[in-house]
C-alpha cells in the first residue's frame, strides 16, 4: 500500500496488487509464468457517496485531487514495479472528479505511460450524467459499476446515492454508454450476509442483467474497524448466487480473489490508517511513509 502526499496537506491510498497470471491454460497449452501488477488509485480525498459497507464512505467528503496528484499515485508505484492494469476503485468516486480523472486517464495512455487504454477500468456507483459522457470522452478504457443490490429499495439502503441515481435510470445509461462503447461492463456487486446474498436476490439479478454484455464480479465483503453491522456472506452462499446468475440467465460471473485484507487495503477498506500500512517485506507492523508530493520533490532540488 502507498499512502500519497497532496499539496493540500491531506493524503490518500493507493495499492498495488500483483497476479500471477501463469494458471490455466493459452494457446491449448501451460500459460508463460506472468506476473502482472495493477494499480488501484483513488480520485479523492474520502467520499460523498455513503455505501454503508465502505470505510471511505465514512470518511465523507475532503475534497478532490487535481489529474497530477493522480498520475504521481502511478508514478510512485512505478518506482516500485512495472504497473500493468490501471483501476480507480480506490477512494472517492471518479465521475464526481470528471475532469481531473478524464486528464489523468489520458496522461496514462500518452507517450510518457503508454498504457493501454483496455487496460484502464474506471469505476462507479452511477454517476448516470458522466456515463453517458464517458464513451465520448475515454474511448477504449474499461467501465465498472459497482450495483450492489438488485431492486431500488434494497440499492437506497446499501448505496444512498441510489436516490439521486435510480436503478431504471442507471441501466438506461449502461445501455446508451454500451451503444457507444460497443465494451463489456463490468458489474461489481458486494456479497453481504443476509442483506443481498439470497436465491431471490440472484433472481432478480440475473433478470435486471441477462439482456446485457456485463460481467458480474461478485465481490466478498472486507470487514472494516469503521463500518459495523454487517458480515460476509458464506462460501457457499456465493457459490450458490454464482451458480444461479451463470447457469439460469447466462451471464459471466466471476468471484473476486481476496486481497489486501492484512493491511486494510482491500475493496472498501480504504480509510486513511495510520499504522500497519504498506508490508511489502513481510513485516507485520511497519507503518507507510507518506511519499512525498513530486511538486515538492521538484522545489527541494537545487
Amino acid at each position: 500500500m502507498l499512502q500519497c502526499a497532496l499539496q493540500s496537506g491531506q493524503s490518500v491510498e493507493a495499492v498495488i496488487m500483483r497476479h500471477d497470471s501463469s494458471f490455466g491454460k493459452y494457446a491449448g497449452g501451460p500459460r508463460p509464468k506472468n506476473i502482472r501488477a495493477t494499480l488501484c488509485v483513488s480520485s479523492q480525498v474520502g467520499c460523498k457517496m455513503g455505501c454503508t459497507f465502505c470505510a471511505t464512505g465514512a470518511m465523507g467528503f475532503k475534497g478532490n485531487l487535481s489529474a497530477g496528484e493522480i498520475v504521481e499515485q502511478l508514478v510512485h508505484a512505478s518506482c516500485i514495479t512495472p504497473i500493468r492494469n490501471i483501476v480507480f476503485m480506490g477512494m472517492g468516486e471518479p465521475l464526481n472528479n470528471y475532469s481531473a480523472v478524464i486528464q489523468a486517464v489520458r496522461t496514462m495512455t500518452g507517450r510518457c505511460f503508454g498504457l493501454s487504454p483496455n487496460h484502464i477500468t474506471v469505476s462507479t456507483v452511477g454517476v448516470v450524467p458522466r456515463i453517458l459522457s464517458l464513451a465520448h470522452d475515454l474511448p477504449g478504457i474499461r467501465l465498472a459499476v459497482s450495483v450492489h443490490a438488485p431492486t431500488q429499495e434494497l440499492r437506497c439502503q446499501i448505496v444512498p446515492a441510489a436516490r439521486a441515481f435510480p436503478l431504471g435510470k442507471l441501466v438506461e445509461a449502461l445501455n446508451s454508454y454500451q451503444a457507444i462503447s460497443k465494451q463489456t461492463i463490468l458489474i461489481e456487486y458486494v456479497m453481504l450476509a443476509g442483506i443481498n446474498d439470497t436465491t431471490e436476490n440472484a433472481h432478480q439479478l440475473g433478470k435486471l442483467l441477462m439482456k446485457h454484455e456485463v460481467v458480474v464480479n461478485l465481490i466478498p465483503y472486507n470487514p472494516t474497524l469503521a463500518m459495523e453491522g454487517y458480515k460476509a456472506s458464506t462460501q457457499e452462499n456465493v457459490f450458490l448466487f454464482q451458480k444461479l446468475i451463470r447457469e439460469v440467465y447466462g451471464l459471466r460471473t466471476t468471484i473476486r480473489k481476496e486481497m489486501g485484507q492484512d493491511i486494510q487495503g482491500a475493496c472498501g477498506q480504504l480509510a486513511l490508517h495510520q499504522t500497519n500500512i504498506d508490508r511489502p517485506l513481510g513485516t507485520k507492523s511497519r507503518p507507510a511513509p507518506i511519499l512525498s508530493d513530486i511538486e515538492d520533490i521538484c522545489q527541494m532540488s537545487p
